[in-house]
């Protein structure tokens, strides 16, 4: 008999601390239907973030309490290959997680949380309440040259994903998954479960497409790289035929626009406008972060993608 593949229902009554990682938006906008989940079931949810990914979160729910939870940052080559800028930043990850870990101890007693729910956080786990780490990624990607050590990747990987009480992985078993290698190619660890797809527009409503755009673009990830193909598609689209939308990925409380010729530029949409927008478009161009073919899945919709350089993960999905 086929298992069901959803969000898990948590016991008793809880209170819950979601925390995505601060690299892009795609780990925030993967916890909206978790959110929505969890208020149905009648938990209290706590929002733990930093920047874009808060906002986005606190847009979505303003009546949410919220604690501003700093991630460790990553400075980003703006180059093609990141390895070097990885390994420059690799004292920063490591401390960057041991401060999570004791931050988190902290605020468990300070906002009665009863339960963690971390999206790709290594650091917050703890023996004082269950934890769940979602992750799509249980085997990361190397670059050329250093392939070799993605099995020892995995292990280290799955060294802190056995610290949590549960991993929930937003993809499904076999051929019908979306992660290839990235999930499917290791054992899963004891604690791991598919989980099915995660995506902001999964939990909207039915809506009639907005017929305004030829072309939607949706950007995301880290600087440099965001702001460079944000210039690239400006000077490909800049007084061509047809309407343009860039959607910036940069919330903030009230979307700012920005009109030049043909193309309109928003710093964010609502997950319902967006939607509306994605639906209609003759064209559409995102990265292929993991949360946006997820996304494109659940709308049944296909998109041109450009893998944010030197990011193994996007190139792989990109490809496959």
């Amino acid at each position: 008999m086929q298992e069901t593949y959803s969000i898990p229902t948590l016991e008793g009554r809880q209170r819950v601390l979601i925390a995505p990682l601060n690299w892009g938006l795609g780990h925030a906008s993967r916890c909206i239907p978790i959110i929505k989940k969890l208020i149905s079931d009648g938990h209290c949810v706590v929002l733990a973030a930093d920047g874009y990914p808060l906002e986005l979160l606190r847009q979505e729910f303003p009546e949410l309490p919220f604690v501003t939870f700093p991630s460790f940052s990553v400075r980003y080559s703006s180059g093609r290959s990141q390895v070097g800028a990885m390994l420059k930043s690799l004292p920063r990850i490591l401390k960057g997680i041991v401060q999570e870990y004791y931050r988190l101890q902290g605020l468990i007693r300070e906002e009665d949380i009863t339960y963690v729910i971390s999206d790709n956080r290594f650091g917050l786990f703890t023996p004082l309440v269950p934890c769940v780490y979602i992750t799509h990624q249980l085997m990361i990607k190397m670059p050329r040259g250093l392939k070799w050590l993605e099995p020892v990747a995995w292990l280290v990987h799955r060294f802190f994903i056995t610290r949590y009480n549960a991993c929930w992985i937003p993809d499904l078993p076999g051929s019908d998954g979306l992660s290839g290698h990235l999930a499917h190619k290791y054992p899963l660890p004891r604690n791991a479960r598919f989980i099915g797809f995660l995506s902001r527009f999964s939990c909207t409503p039915d809506i009639v497409p907005a017929e305004t755009f030829h072309t939607v673009a949706v950007l995301s990830g880290p600087e440099p790289h965001r702001g460079l193909l944000e210039k690239e598609l400006m000077d490909k689209w800049l007084g061509r035929e047809g309407r343009v939308l860039i959607v910036r990925g940069q919330p903030a409380p009230e979307v700012q626009r920005e009109q030049r010729e043909n193309i309109t530029l928003v710093s964010h949409l609502p997950a319902t406008e967006l939607k509306a927008q994605l639906l209609a478009a003759k064209e559409i161009v995102c990265r292929s972060g993991y949360s946006s073919l997820m996304d494109l899945r659940v709308l049944h919709r296909k998109a041109t993608l450009i893998p944010t350089p030197g990011q193994t993960e996007q190139e792989y999905l990109a490809e496959n």
